[in-house]
This record gives C-alpha cells, sequence and structure tokens, in this order.
C-alpha cells in the first residue's frame, strides 16, 4: 500500500513540475508555434483542394491509421477505411465541389498535437456543368498528430452551421 501511495505521489509531482515548466516556457507563444500553426492551416487548405480535384490518394494520405471522427453525413463515428465513402457518394451521382470559402476561427498546437477550427461554406455542383446544385455550411473541428515528422488527422467532426451561420 505504502509503494502504491508513493508511485502515485511520485506521479503527481512530476506531473505538476512538468505543468510548470509548460507554464514558465509555453510553446504556443512561441515562433515555432506560430510556424507550426500555419502549416496546419495549410493542410486544411489542402485537404479542400484534394476533395476538390478528387484526389482520394493525397486525401486519405492526410488521415492517420488511427483515425476516428463524426462526419456530419455519417450516421455514427466512422475510421480511416471510411474516410473517402462521402466524396466517393457524391462523384457516383456527378456532383463534385465546385467552390469553397474557408474561415479559420482558432488553431492550437501542443507538443505533437494541433487542433483547428474553422467554417466552410461548400459549393456542389452537376459534373462539368457548373450549375451549382447546393451549398452547404459547417462547423468544422480537427485534431491532428505529429508522427516521424507528419501531420495527419487523427479525429475530428462537423456540423451545420447555426441559424446566424456560425
Amino acid at each position: 500500500m505504502l509503494k502504491t501511495i508513493l508511485l502515485l505521489l511520485t506521479l503527481t509531482v512530476a506531473a505538476f513540475a512538468q505543468d510548470l515548466a509548460h507554464t514558465a516556457n509555453p510553446v504556443e507563444d512561441s515562433p515555432l508555434s506560430a510556424q507550426t500553426e500555419a502549416q496546419i492551416w495549410n493542410l486544411e487548405k489542402a485537404y479542400w483542394e484534394y476533395v476538390k480535384t478528387n484526389d482520394l490518394e493525397k486525401y486519405r494520405a492526410l488521415w492517420h491509421d488511427n483515425f476516428v471522427g463524426w462526419p456530419l453525413v455519417s450516421a455514427a463515428p466512422v475510421q480511416k477505411d471510411h474516410i473517402t465513402d462521402w466524396i466517393t457518394t457524391s462523384t457516383a451521382k456527378g456532383v463534385k465541389l465546385q467552390s469553397y470559402d474557408i474561415e479559420q476561427l482558432a488553431v492550437r498546437v501542443t507538443g505533437d498535437i494541433a487542433i483547428d477550427h474553422y467554417r466552410i461554406k461548400l459549393n456542389w455542383a452537376k459534373g462539368n456543368t457548373g450549375e451549382v446544385l447546393r451549398t452547404d455550411a459547417l462547423r468544422i473541428t480537427h485534431t491532428w498528430i505529429r508522427t516521424n515528422g507528419t501531420w495527419q488527422i487523427i479525429g475530428g467532426m462537423s456540423a451545420p452551421v447555426n441559424e446566424k451561420g456560425q
């Protein structure tokens, strides 16, 4: 019992010391963090370009093998093996992403984890006619993890914007 108490006390002190060190020298305010936030944001923009060009290989490469998330179009959370289903369902109907307008709301990097939040307006068109069939407006959150120097999406969720478009 005493060994268990000592182990718990040691872990608590170590966690407190790590938190104290982080507070004294926050990574989030460093130039490196700003550079990483910009990198994450550029990956989000690339994500939508891959959807627009229907480049499923590059799109899939953005997703970590252990991904789990809840896209708006799914009744339940999905894993990486179903991440392109929403794209292929649209393209099978002759509908593709024609254009989008993306609004960055927040990006935060902590070590090898980054989270970003944004709103996006998507214009979907019929094949090559360019005729807009529908416009979607969404709120999206992605959690990114850096593994071996590469950032990939490990979690996420999307939802429609509210009645005010927010």
